[in-house]
């Protein structure tokens, strides 16, 4: 069975995702957060490559990842990073990022190359879903992968239910139509939140985007099987001597409210 799949069967609520900018805040960063996150409870962690041009991140992640580039992080060197990584880390991973760098680096390769160090998901905010069912969903499935595809509050039923029967693993229900680390309150989306919930979709849903605290965490997952976890995580990291402390005490700040 596949991670993400095991993990919701065993867990079916209050499921935390932790999103960290691959090379950030050191270039040598990546494998000692995943250690940590996954030591402090996290259940999800969903590992952003960086790029000079991210479509959906807000001003602190877009800052983490201009930091990463300037630190030398590339798709090869993460994937170098990542080798041998699952002799000691269990839960799911996921790569977010964008179409232009995977292109470059070669679209099948990329799955491949992804898939054979333990990825279990890709999320690509810019790859049309019309591309990715014609073009691009039989290479993932040949390399195992599940793709997570976002919905907005902005999406119809229709184009929800359509996502719904493409994605695997999970939906990303973005809670406003904004990049991430917006100021926007998310009790504002319960009424969408309450319209997917009512949905019944064959997918599980993670709602991401101002979840922030223990309180949004809490309240989001009213909603749904849990929440993702990124401004406010990088926030945690920036300016700290020891970014392996910072985040143990932020994750645990989540799960224990401490």
């Amino acid at each position: 069975m596949k991670r993400l799949d095991a993990l919701f069967n065993r867990k079916p609520s209050g499921i935390l995702n932790v999103y960290v900018t691959a090379g950030y805040p050191e270039l040598n960063s990546t494998l000692p957060l995943l250690d940590v996150l996954q030591e402090s409870g996290a259940d999800i962690i969903e590992l952003g490559m960086p790029y000079s041009d991210p479509l959906a991140d807000g001003p602190v992640i877009q800052q983490s990842g201009s930091i990463a580039l300037e630190n030398g992080m590339t798709i090869r060197t993460l994937l170098e990073q990542l080798t041998g990584f699952r002799d000691r880390i269990h839960v799911p991973l996921i790569l977010m990022g964008y179409m232009n760098p995977v292109m470059q680096y070669g679209f099948e390769r990329f799955c491949a190359d992804a898939s054979a160090v333990g990825v279990d998901a890709l999320i690509l905010p810019d790859l049309p879903m019309y591309e990715f069912e014609n073009q691009y969903k039989a290479i993932l499935e040949k390399y195992n992968l599940d793709f997570i595809f976002l919905v907005t509050p902005e999406t119809s039923e229709e184009r929800i239910r359509k996502i719904d029967s493409l994605s695997t693993g999970f939906v990303y229900a973005v809670s406003s139509s904004s990049t991430t680390g917006s100021d926007k309150k998310l009790d504002s989306s319960d009424v969408y939140f309450q319209k997917l919930k009512n949905m019944q979709l064959k997918n599980r849903v993670l709602i991401g985007f101002g979840i922030a605290d223990k309180a949004s965490f809490d309240h989001a997952c009213q909603y749904a099987n849990g929440a993702i976890i990124g401004s406010a995580f990088i926030k945690a990291l920036h300016g700290k001597n020891d970014a392996v402390k910072a985040a143990k005490e932020f994750v645990e700040g989540i799960i224990d409210g401490n």
